[in-house]
């Protein structure tokens, strides 16, 4: 039932109007005066305001302002005794749905109030659809309580808060846009467009016209005006993906971008501004591509602004079965199938792998065995045959020839040089704080 709120002080309309309302299935609400109605509106979810604009304690057209300001999602029609062009004016300014002339226009209350409910239904469902993507999205949705992904959770909670460049990365797999999404709904750019585009997806031509856009005529198969995925993410947020594979010469325009907020679509040749916060991820080593002179080393300066390195799943072995748990009860639902229980084996199985495509190949790996399970319980024989057949040793011992156990040996020696000390530590190794703390979790260093 949707809930109309009057507002007039002549009794008689008031309840005419109530009762004409009434007919239509509609739950009515009276109040003679803006402090009266104002408390309706604080203690009954109301949909639309019908609301005289001369009332003894206030202008309508001014208490307008005050409703949306409190109840964005309610809509308002003003009704007024004589039709004033200025008045009409200002409430459409001050977001009435509509304004009408009590007596001439009675004819039109009616189509008003269904047309405004509709706007308030839509309305209420974008909020419901946004909330649901932020929930999504929130940090809160990231699994895991192992210190390394805490401490790049840390990280990533500080920097949304900003509007700080961000550069994640990581290997393929890890999850980097899951991170770059939640940081993106954490921030204040969170009510406009998080905006995705895979630079290793395209060619050199097709990815500077996704990028800058372009102009009708301006090539082959440009038959129309299109924008740019930096035009459509003004205001919000652009996350490129693989931006190591970017070619060299768009590089340098999007670096112009960065420090202009200005870009020209191909073909055109007047400037547009576009003000959106760049997070970017790579599973390159882009310092390393800068020197070797495969990257510009001004963008990755550029970029480089506030580093996220997400661990890969073998350095984070503690979050696997709460990942698992989290991927079967998904894909069970999606399928109608009870819930499975997990076979400690299984689940042994799946510690002791090493995982080279990370989340991603964990997530395809459970929705296998749950489609593949006859039981009600996930056991090794539904695991990919390599699983099955692997050996613990394989990934969990240490040779004392196996690079693992070199860089235990290394990071210990200088732990020791430094007396303990892991921020001097880091720095001696070349590596970020939060690498030295998952290395020391890895390998078990006190």
């Amino acid at each position: 039932m949707k809930n109309i709120l009057i507002i007039d002080d002549e009794e008689k309309l008031r309840g005419l109007l109530g009762r004409i309302v009434k007919s239509e299935g509609f739950d009515v609400i009276e109040a003679p005066d803006l402090k009266s109605g104002f408390k309706k509106l604080e203690h009954n979810d109301i949909d639309v305001v019908l609301c005289d604009v001369k009332l003894p304690d206030g202008n309508g057209v001014d208490f307008l302002q005050k409703i949306k300001a409190n109840f964005p999602l309610t809509e308002v029609i003003l009704l007024t005794a004589y039709g004033n062009i200025s008045d009409g004016v200002q409430a459409m300014k001050n977001g009435a749905f509509d304004y009408i002339v009590k007596g001439d226009d009675n004819d039109k209350i009616i189509p008003l109030l269904y047309k405004a409910i509709e706007k308030v239904q839509l309305q209420k469902k974008v909020k419901q659809l946004e909330k649901r993507i932020s929930d999504k999205y929130s940090f809160d949705t990231i699994i895991g309580k192992s210190k390394a992904i805490e401490q790049v959770i840390d990280l990533a909670k500080k920097v949304a808060k900003t509007n700080s460049t961000v550069l994640l990365t990581g290997e393929t797999g890890t999850g980097k846009e899951v991170f770059a999404q939640a940081i993106h709904e954490n921030s204040s750019h969170a009510s406009k467009s998080f905006v995705a585009l895979n630079c290793s997806t395209f060619s050199k031509e097709i990815l500077e016209s996704e990028l800058f856009g372009h102009k009708q005529g301006a090539f082959t198969g440009a038959i129309k005006d299109k924008k740019g995925f930096i035009e459509e993410a003004n205001g919000g947020t652009l996350f490129l993906d693989e931006i190591g594979e970017m070619p060299l010469e768009l590089q340098a325009k999007l670096l112009r971008v960065l420090e202009t907020n200005e870009f020209i679509p191909i073909g055109d040749t007047t400037p547009k501004k576009s003000n959106f916060r760049l997070i970017a991820a790579t599973n390159r080593d882009l310092k390393e591509e800068s020197e070797a002179h495969r990257f510009r080393s001004d963008l990755y300066f550029r970029l480089n602004i506030f580093e996220i390195n997400i661990p890969p799943l073998r350095e984070r072995v503690k979050d696997i079965a709460s990942l698992v748990h989290s991927f079967v009860d998904k894909f069970s639902s999606s399928i109608n199938k009870k819930t499975l229980q997990v076979d400690d084996n299984f689940l042994h199985k799946l510690e002791v792998y090493h995982w080279p495509g990370n989340v991603r190949e964990l997530k395809n790996v459970i929705e296998r065995a749950v489609i593949l399970a006859n039981d009600d319980i996930l056991t090794v024989d539904v695991l990919p045959y390599e699983m099955q057949h692997q050996s613990d040793n394989s990934t969990k011992s240490m040779s004392a020839f196996s690079m693992n156990s070199v860089e235990k040996l290394h990071i210990q020696k200088v732990l020791n040089y430094t007396k303990g000390n892991k921020a001097e530590t880091a720095r001696l190794l070349e590596i970020g704080i939060a690498t030295l703390y998952r290395k020391l979790d890895e390998y078990n260093i006190q």
